[in-house]
């Protein structure tokens, strides 16, 4: 393995090699080099979020909680960030002292970002209580029966994971960016982003569907997806306003059809028998 690149006042620190003990193994370790250095470089999981080797640790997580025993000294629990290398040290890295003070730690950690995936995927990956992640649904279904109902699209459906039942995309990815779910979610759980000419509609992290923009073609205002017009043309091909083939945008779709409206309507006389019509 490379050795890291780390500063010279880290380097200087570093003596010779020594034996030390960690979960019931000897292994041979340089004197006074950081012990989450030692763990890397062995392929000893241990957790930590907030450790570069090209830094004075922080301790600032302190995920990297394990126990250690100094010569006579009792056993205590120590951060491996930030404890260092010392001949005949025996270093245990899980134990039920280790697994709830690592809960408490993430505990903390979720206070600050309950959303965040790297602690989340650490909590799983060591067993660790971080809870359920919460993502503002209140699991209503009102965006699943509008798709469903109304648009037709079935785009929405409900899983199970981990026990708790969650608003997912559908297998088939039905979905055609109408934005019909997110515009009745009570707690704006669904959103959308529209990035350039791209609409991508979002539950949680996972996306429901993603699609390009049209045009309107006398504005020029991007207004819809080529998905849902497509979907507009075969769901509504009979209604009048639909029967030619155009790209407009609803305000200029409702300017349109009245202008010519007011050109096909036939001109009636204002006076009949020089009175008033009624």
């Amino acid at each position: 393995m490379p050795m890291p690149w780390l500063p010279p006042r880290e380097r200087r620190r570093w003596g010779n090699m020594v034996k030390i003990i960690i979960n019931g193994a000897e292994h041979d370790a340089e004197e006074g080099k950081r012990l989450l250095l030692v763990f890397n470089e062995k392929g000893i999981r241990v957790p930590h979020l907030c450790f570069h080797h090209a830094l004075t640790p922080a301790a600032a997580c302190r995920l990297c909680v394990v126990e250690v025993k100094e010569k006579d000294q009792p056993i205590r629990t120590r951060l491996s960030c930030a404890i260092k290398v010392a001949k005949g040290m025996e270093i245990t890295t899980e134990s039920a002292m280790v697994h709830q003070m690592r809960n408490t730690a993430i505990g903390n950690l979720l206070k600050l970002a309950p959303h965040s995936e790297a602690i989340h995927k650490i909590g799983r990956d060591f067993g660790l209580t971080t809870g359920i992640i919460p993502d503002g649904c209140i699991r209503c279904r009102l965006c699943i029966r509008v798709c469903s109902e109304i648009i037709g699209a079935k785009a929405l459906k409900m899983v199970k994971m981990e026990g708790r039942s969650y608003v997912s995309p559908s297998d088939k990815g039905e979905c055609i960016g109408c934005l019909t779910c997110s515009n009745v979610c009570p707690t704006k759980a669904i959103r959308y982003e529209d990035d350039g000419n791209i609409r991508t509609v979002m539950i949680r992290d996972e996306i429901v569907g993603r699609h390009t923009l049209e045009r309107c073609q006398i504005c020029g205002k991007l207004y819809s997806t080529t998905k849902f017009l497509e979907h507009v043309r075969q769901v509504d091909a009979d209604l009048p306003e639909e029967k030619e083939d155009h790209r407009h945008c609803p305000t200029c779709s409702k300017l349109y059809y009245r202008k010519k409206l007011k050109l096909t309507a036939p001109k009636l006389a204002t006076l009949y028998g020089n009175k008033p019509v009624a």
